[in-house]
Formats: C-alpha cells, sequence, structure tokens
C-alpha cells in the first residue's frame, strides 16, 4: 500500500485496504479496454468513476508491478497540462 508516511496518509490508506485489489483491478480494466489508445489518470478517473485519489495511487501500483507502462505519448487533461498515456503491457506492440 502507497502512502507518504503521514498519519493522514497511512489512514486513508489503511481504510481503502480491504478493497485496493477490487480498485486496481478497475482501474487497469479501464486501461486495457482503451487498447493501444491508453488512458491518461484523468481519462481513467473519468472511465472508473473513482476519484483521482484512489486512481493515481493504484495506476502507482500498477507501474511499479510493470503491468502497465507509459506509451511515450502525451496528452492534454482537462486543465490543459500534459499527462502521460498509459497501455497495458499486453497492448504494446
Amino acid at each position: 500500500m502507497i502512502h507518504n508516511n503521514t498519519p493522514t496518509s497511512m489512514a486513508a490508506a489503511d481504510s481503502v485496504q480491504p478493497h485496493v485489489e477490487s480498485l486496481r483491478d478497475r482501474v487497469l480494466a479501464a486501461i486495457r479496454a482503451a487498447g493501444f489508445c491508453g488512458l491518461t489518470s484523468d481519462e481513467a478517473e473519468r472511465a472508473t468513476g473513482l476519484s483521482g485519489n484512489t486512481v493515481r495511487p493504484r495506476i502507482s501500483e500498477l507501474l511499479a508491478a510493470g503491468i502497465i507502462v507509459p506509451s511515450g505519448e502525451i496528452r492534454r487533461t482537462a486543465s490543459n497540462r500534459p499527462a502521460e498515456v498509459l497501455v497495458a503491457v499486453e497492448n504494446e506492440p
């Protein structure tokens, strides 16, 4: 479980722990469903209906596990910031 070693972050990590695998699976399913187009974290939030505070740690876990990777493509977020597009490893050419 990812947290930044502050009491509030640790409490949040503990509260979501029972659901982490299911949440991670939802994020991965959305990225896989996007195929070669992939998703940014903002797009994954919209695709799953989960908050950014739930999606971003799941993406970090999936990246660390090598299950998803950056595609090399950058797309703009709703706030016009650049964001890496992520793809599932089995979707890589």
